[in-house]
């Protein structure tokens, strides 16, 4: 597979970048912020997303999709990234639609017709603790009648305080290790016993810590199979990292690109700070990681696409080299726009804190490094 795009999907991209800096562009994030919006996202533009065919990219023809791939969802993350557009989308558009797929044709049926359209948001509750850690989850459901009651608590959920669907990760079985024990549930917001409590987050988004006290769902609330989730929640979280990935090359991207601005107009000494040698040098070298970064993480969408075996390997690799580069580019950016940079007046320090959220979001850098060290058996 050539790491370039099709015409088709560069197509997309020109569809897509005007739109958002159009429509939310980072002066759109900072009226949400200085607002305490509650929702940390707007529900209009949301169903513009719809309207424009985005929100359903992933989602099926016969559910009112495009029916497209991941690379094509990588394109609108990249410029979701690149204006730090508040969306749902890669928890909705990417990560649930993913998981739903998995799901019975009735469950596909009722929920992703309304996330092509815009209508719905949904989230993914995994984490538990302080770090990413999808093994260990501990949640757990227990059979109820002909369904489970769900006790325990998830951390970090992403506009899990407003969403209308939560794909929730439980223990359905005292097995304990990756393999065995784990099942995805379908939980419907307002479901009784399950309360959310909203903390804002250093990039002005929202997530929930949410908690489950007697949360009862049916047998038709079961995503793939009882016991056998694990495979189906690798697939979604890769799907999230993924689409993480590109979204940090948009906020990398654009960082890198503000910067080199600032070096072509700023003066010190009677001449342009971007004359000074050490400083093209240390642009270049952020050329250079921002690249390579692009390019593994255009080849795990493939890899996705083609449901390759390689594919868990490769978005661990672009997750982690996506992670690194876009720090370089926010760290580098401030350093380089001097005291302007560490001020809330000038947007670079709003893409450092973006990328530290998406940094963490599906596990951070760390994590991914010893997830390629693993399935490469070191």
């Amino acid at each position: 597979m050539a790491l370039f795009l099709t015409e088709e999907q560069v197509m997309l991209k020109d569809m897509a970048g005007p739109f958002l800096a159009d429509q939310a562009p980072v002066k759109h994030l900072r009226q949400l912020r200085d607002a305490n919006d509650a929702a940390g996202f707007s529900r209009d533009l949301w169903r513009r997303f719809g309207e424009m065919g985005l929100a359903g990219v992933l989602v099926p023809e016969a559910q009112g999709g495009g029916g497209l791939g991941h690379v094509e969802a990588g394109i609108v993350l990249e410029e979701i990234g690149r204006n730090l557009s508040p969306s749902p989308f890669l928890s909705t558009a990417v990560a649930a639609v993913t998981a739903i797929g998995g799901a019975d044709a009735e469950l596909r049926a009722r929920w992703l017709p309304g996330i092509a359209t815009g209508e719905t948001v949904a989230a993914i509750a995994v984490d538990e603790g302080r770090r990413h850690d999808p093994a260990n989850v501990a949640l757990a459901a227990e059979r109820s009648g002909n369904g489970f009651r769900l006790n325990g608590a998830k951390r970090f959920v992403v506009h899990g305080h407003v969403a209308d669907l939560l794909i929730v990760a439980a223990r359905t079985s005292s097995d304990v290790g990756e393999m065995r024990g784990i099942t995805l549930f379908a939980v419907e917001k307002g479901a009784a016993g399950l309360t959310a409590d909203p903390v804002r987050m250093v990039d002005s988004s929202i997530a929930a810590e949410m908690l489950f006290e007697d949360v009862e769902v049916d047998a038709g609330a079961v995503i793939g199979t009882v016991d056998d989730g694990w495979s189906l929640l690798t697939r979604t979280l890769d799907a999230g990292r993924v689409g993480a990935a590109a979204e940090m090359l948009g906020v990398g991207g654009a960082a890198m690109a503000m910067t080199m601005d600032y070096l072509r107009q700023r003066k010190q000494f009677g001449r342009l700070i971007g004359e000074f040698q050490a400083l093209q040098h240390r642009a270049a070298h952020l050329y250079s990681e921002l690249e390579i970064a692009r390019a593994a993480t255009l080849k795990a969408a493939q890899l996705m696409d083609a449901d390759d075996p390689k594919a868990e390997l490769m978005a661990a690799v672009a997750k982690a080299k996506a992670g690194k580069a876009a720090m370089l580019a926010v760290q580098e950016g401030v350093q380089m726009h001097g005291g302007i940079g560490m001020t809330d007046e000038y947007d670079i320090g709003l893409y450092m804190k973006r990328h530290r959220l998406l940094d963490e979001l599906f596990g951070d850098t760390a994590f991914h490094a010893e997830r390629v060290a693993r399935l490469n058996n070191y």
